[in-house]
């Protein structure tokens, strides 16, 4: 009989954590296994069997909860008990959890069925929700309540945002409860920046495996396209800095952008990818917006035309944008946030202190005014070594056998 997985996630095959599942599951299925996914919102295609978790207006009734009484994470009540008679009937050997927040998933009700059940369970964390009182990443108040326990959080604010209450301390302990009523669960940080983190908080006692996110380096590749300067009015003679992002704001470093403008020559073109149409029609002149896209062979041309990568997020655990662009052969500049220095080598790129711009628009001009197969060469073989998906998606392949096996 075919061992089984049940992936969780708020989306399937969408946004970088769907993919993330997408290809866990089609590596499980090559390997005899049979493959579900339980998703909240959004989804493509998928190679796994699907259920799909609530609906739209339990969506809204959670986000209402969330804005109102700071009690996210706790709605979507029936949405959740019709998972867990799903997963009762599925009866999965493994059970692989990755973004149990966002508005349709109610975790004391799920946790209660995953103690009771006793499946082994692997919880993959993208980012610090799991630990927290409220807040998905604290680096920029340099918090560190979590380590103990949260209350009067200066982020309530953020998502997700809470417009009345501050509920940190009790929705901090209510967390703690439900989650450590789990004995057979192994906890998957996605650096080793977010490693030591997990090892300070309440979640220390669980088995740790670290597991970078991997990319697709067949698609993500060195491909020279004459026309993107064209297509995107980029001028010829300009070097181009480049920014991708699923989404844009200020802790993304979008507004970092615009300083960096002003202090590099009149020869750089900034190329930002991911922009809505709102941000598009307010940048500053030198700066090229380009809505989100989701044609992976324009992306690594794009990745491929630009001098440098530059990656000034605030607030990120271990961005694939920067390997996407190392892949694609082109270095990178960093701020010193989260994981973000993990895949920075001395040939491939450099770190800079979060804000730092006067330091980063030096390195920039260095990169560029040194072009040439050296970066590009060794930007590749570090993403060919170190971050290939399927490399990546094996070794949680091996950590379910090794789980079932006892």
């Amino acid at each position: 009989m075919m061992p089984k997985l049940l992936q969780i996630n708020i989306t399937a095959n969408w946004g970088s954590h769907g993919k993330i599942a997408e290809g866990i599951g089609k590596l499980a299925i090559s390997q005899g296994w049979d493959s579900y996914i339980a998703y909240g919102r959004y989804a493509n295609a998928s190679a796994s069997q699907l259920y799909h978790i609530g609906n739209m207006p339990d969506e809204y009734v959670h986000v209402a909860a969330t804005r109102l009484l700071d009690r996210h994470g706790l709605g979507s009540k029936k949405a959740t008990r019709q998972l867990v008679e799903y997963i009762r009937q599925l009866s999965p050997d493994i059970i692989h959890l990755h973004n149990i927040h966002g508005y349709y998933l109610n975790y004391p009700i799920l946790f209660h069925y995953l103690k009771e059940a006793g499946i082994p369970v692997v919880w993959t964390l993208h980012d610090c929700w799991p630990f927290t009182g409220h807040c998905a990443h604290y680096m920029t108040e340099a918090c560190d309540r979590w380590k103990t326990e949260c209350y009067q959080c200066p982020l309530s604010h953020e998502y997700p945002k809470s417009w009345f209450y501050d509920r940190s301390l009790q929705n901090f302990k209510q967390k703690r409860q439900a989650f450590l009523s789990v004995k057979n669960m192994t906890i998957v940080p996605v650096s080793k920046w977010l490693e030591k983190e997990v090892s300070q908080s309440f979640l220390k006692g669980f088995p740790i495996r670290q597991i970078y996110n991997g990319i697709d380096i067949s698609k993500f590749c060195p491909r020279e396209d004459e026309s993107i300067k064209d297509k995107y009015h980029i001028p010829p003679h300009h070097k181009i800095v480049l920014g991708v992002a699923s989404k844009w704001y200020r802790n993304k470093g979008l507004y970092d952008f615009f300083t960096l403008k002003e202090e590099l020559p009149e020869n750089y073109s900034i190329v930002l990818v991911g922009l809505n149409k709102k941000q598009m029609n307010s940048l500053p002149n030198g700066i090229i917006g380009i809505e989100r896209t989701n044609d992976i062979r324009e992306l690594a041309a794009l990745y491929t035309a630009a001098n440098v990568f530059f990656n000034p997020t605030w607030e990120d655990n271990f961005p694939t944008t920067n390997i996407e662009a190392m892949a694609c052969g082109t270095p990178v500049v960093t701020y010193n946030t989260g994981g973000c220095a993990e895949c920075i080598t001395d040939s491939n790129g450099f770190v800079v202190d979060q804000g730092d711009i006067s330091s980063a628009c030096k390195y920039i001009l260095q990169i560029s005014k040194n072009p040439g197969n050296n970066y590009q060469t060794a930007c590749r073989n570090h993403a060919e070594s170190r971050y290939d998906e399927q490399n990546c998606y094996k070794k949680y392949l091996n950590l379910y056998y090794s789980l079932i096996a006892k």
